[in-house]
């Protein structure tokens, strides 16, 4: 089994420890890679437009965005980690998933990560953990991938991992092995259903491109919708 980690911070506090709890039972039988951003990943998006013009190897961050990508598409698992940065996910999160616009459904998605499970890990002070997991899952649900689980803690005053209450601690780890056992109990050579919702989204987005396609045969997403098939009856899903 094959587990890539994205990880929104490199500062080994609360949430780091909550992914190496949601990690433990994975460690014996599990190639885990796991890449911590600011410094694995890319920089800010600069607006260029290269990637949505169909030349996403021009990017100047490209050497980063296509390592990070190959890791998602060889994955069994994702796991996404961030606190909650002003109700909101890391900055470097952010700046990651901007450079995979390109893959966003009414582009060019991959149909690598149709069928995908993931889980996003949040953590805040008082409030901002749904709204954190949502900028994350926002993007993987564009993507294509169905099975999102999201697991959040909220901290009401404390976020020195070394003086919070051991009983919470407790609590973070009985709750975070349950759904890491869930997980590990799935059989992984059959691919996640897709729902409803990225259907509708596939669906409605496929009128769109077939839309774009008569008035412009040459563009670049259209082609590449047409060259997969999803433009007639071939599905990412299937």
């Amino acid at each position: 089994m094959k587990i890539t980690v994205i990880n929104g911070t490199e500062k080994h506090g609360v949430t780091y420890r909550m992914k190496e709890m949601f990690l433990e039972p994975f460690r014996d039988n599990a190639d885990i890679t796991e890449y911590y951003l600011p410094k694995d990943g890319p920089g800010f998006c600069t607006g260029c437009t290269t990637c949505f013009r169909g030349n996403q190897n021009l990017c100047k961050d490209a050497e980063k965005v296509q390592k990070i990508e190959k890791s998602l598409f060889e994955a069994d698992l994702l796991v996404f980690t961030s606190p909650a940065y002003v109700f909101h996910t890391t900055g470097a999160m952010k700046a990651m998933l901007d450079h995979f616009g390109y893959r966003w459904m009414p582009h060019r998605p991959a149909k690598e990560l149709f069928g995908k499970r993931a889980v996003i890990i949040t953590q805040c002070l008082g409030a901002g953990g749904k709204s954190t997991a949502k900028d994350i899952k926002d993007s993987l649900s564009w993507w294509g991938i169905s099975s999102i689980r999201v697991v959040s803690f909220k901290l009401m005053s404390e976020i020195d991992w070394n003086k919070i209450d051991e009983k919470k601690k407790a609590a973070f780890k009985k709750k975070l092995n349950s759904v890491a056992e869930k997980m590990r109990a799935i059989n992984y050579n059959e691919p996640s259903s897709t729902s409803l919702t990225v259907k509708a989204k596939f669906y409605a987005v496929r009128m769109l491109q077939t839309g774009l396609g008569r008035q412009n045969p040459e563009y670049s997403d259209y082609k590449y919708w047409n060259e997969n098939g999803w433009i007639g009856k071939a599905r990412p899903w299937k």
